[in-house]
């Protein structure tokens, strides 16, 4: 009879170091089984894209390799994940099986509950271990960040020495293409990052030791923020490097940087402590939005406050003017545009889109989160609803992030140099007007060539008109004594355990930037 197997399911987490269940499956001197499951399911799902599958194959492809080298490379299968390890168990047996607990969509948290179900009825004994700072089973929120910290200061846990084959029979399967898959071509492939370990460790070191230098000041602009900031965010969204990894090193370098002398500190340029503590802040916002989707699955498709439902509609028309950038707001348009060639918009423009489609739009956040799940190539189910729900106030915050998005742009990209680089039907417009170039008179506009609803849309909605009456429809919602004792009753479950917050009010976010605001997607 085979030697009973201990089974380790790669899911987000598609790294070999810091990687807990194939560390400690290591230990036990086992055959191991390093698996990957291609789910249709997921594959298919309305939050996916092909350029996550570009991405991911690479980051298989590197694993596999990694853990060959080992002694076992990674397994593939496709297929649901219950039928795939039924079909495994009967293969082999099973002694073990090891992963990290995940926080998914909601296909996700259904199939690890159904996994689960599946191992104990097979009496399989199966150990999910926790990944970076989220805490599964949360009672509440009081000890949240002294958990989180607890555990962010454990080592960091290497490589395994070498991992025991499994039998022979066992074939390693094909890390399958999008034809196999019969997946759409990946038409920003061009775009997509490295994947694997060693490029994010690359990319974390450039910007530790290069790039990071002027973060704090230049993450907002669209210009600068392509290489100011980390740009690791795909690599923890699908785990190639885990937070806790990021976090080491960062305090590594800041305890460099501190014992260097004054001189040799102004050599470096830029400010570097205080983006190094921005980005540490940034790390630990990261966990605690993707905790909320951790302590409610449901936030995918239900507001976080109840009363919001039904508040918002779905109008196509106006739904896909934004998806493609052709609402005739230059800033909002350039920045849409650039994300769906490219995958990755800064964060501050990201909030602009969701803001622009929640209150001057006045669509609900359910088919725009759709989109931009799709389009982001980091896309993390935890931070993505959240924040979708946040910047789209129906979590019951005190401040509403509307933004201007012509004060953005004369704010971020004052020259119009963004603009016209994916806007290029404003291109001959004067600098005056390519924010807003509804300004222009009909005969400048025929003789700098952007006639607008012609050669460039005309602004699909009034900015000023549409905020005002989103305001009014939220606050009369706000009012209600019920909305506020959801409100209430969310912050009991999800609130950061900071000072309470005021009651609601409104205030323009072009002005000034919330710190939690800039935390998520640098």
């Amino acid at each position: 009879m085979p030697t009973p197997v201990h089974l380790i399911w790669f899911k987000r987490d598609l790294r070999h170091q810091d990687h807990a269940p194939l560390w400690h499956a290591a230990q036990t001197g086992a055959p191991l089984l390093p698996l990957y499951i291609v789910e249709p399911s997921l594959l298919n799902a309305p939050d996916f894209d092909p350029a996550h599958w570009t991405f991911i194959h690479a980051c298989l492809t590197a694993l596999r390799q990694r853990l060959a080298e080992l002694g076992q490379p990674l397994v593939v299968r496709i297929g649901e994940a219950v039928p795939v390890l039924d079909l495994l168990s009967r293969q082999l047996p099973l002694a073990h099986m090891w992963a990290h607990e995940e926080t998914s969509n909601w296909l996700g948290f259904q199939r690890d509950t159904a996994v689960r179900a599946w191992a104990k009825n097979r009496h399989i004994p199966f150990t999910e271990l926790p990944h970076n700072g989220v805490v599964r089973c949360l009672k509440n929120r009081d000890d949240w960040e002294a958990i989180r910290a607890e555990r962010l200061r454990q080592p960091l846990l290497p490589p395994p020495e070498s991992l025991v084959p499994v039998p022979a029979n066992i074939t390693v399967g094909r890390i399958p293409d999008h034809a196999q898959l019969r997946l759409p071509r990946d038409r920003r492939a061009s775009y997509v990052p490295a994947g694997g370990e060693t490029a994010a460790h690359e990319l974390l070191h450039t910007f530790l030791q290069e790039r990071g230098a002027n973060y704090i000041a230049e993450i907002s602009s669209p210009l600068t923020a392509v290489s100011a900031c980390s740009r690791l965010s795909p690599h923890l969204a699908w785990g190639t490097l885990s937070v806790k990894q990021s976090l080491a090193a960062t305090t590594s370098r800041q305890r460099e940087l501190r014992r260097l002398k004054p001189e040799e500190r102004e050599t470096l340029g830029g400010r570097w402590q205080q983006s190094l503590n921005a980005f540490v802040s940034r790390l630990a916002w990261r966990d605690h939005f993707i905790q909320k989707l951790e302590s409610e699955p449901e936030i995918e498709f239900e507001h976080f406050v109840r009363a919001f439902e039904g508040l918002r509609g779905h109008n196509e028309a106006k739904f896909e003017a934004w998806r493609t950038g052709q609402t005739g707001y230059p800033m909002v348009d350039a920045c849409m545009r650039f994300l769906n060639q490219t995958g990755w918009l800064n964060f501050r423009m990201r909030a602009m889109l969701v803001s622009f489609a929640a209150y001057d739009l006045w669509l609900d956040w359910q088919e725009p989160a759709r989109h931009l799940a799709r389009a982001f190539m980091d896309y993390e189910p935890g931070i993505h609803y959240s924040q979708m729900q946040m910047q789209a106030g129906t979590t019951g915050n005190r401040t509403l992030r509307i933004y201007d998005p012509v004060k953005q742009g004369q704010t971020h990209d004052p020259d119009g140099q963004f603009i016209r680089a994916w806007v290029p039907e404003l291109a001959g417009v004067p600098t005056a007007f390519v924010h807003a170039p509804w300004g222009l008179p009909r005969a400048l506009q025929e003789k700098y060539g952007c006639v607008l609803g012609r050669d460039y849309a005309a602004p699909l909605v009034n900015h000023t008109t549409a905020v005002r009456q989103a305001k009014e429809r939220i606050t009369h919602v706000l009012q209600n004594p019920t909305t506020q004792a959801e409100i209430r009753a969310v912050y009991d479950k999800h609130g950061s355990r900071r000072p309470l917050p005021k009651p609601p009010r409104h205030k323009q976010a072009a002005a000034k930037s919330n710190p939690n605001q800039l935390s998520l997607f640098d």
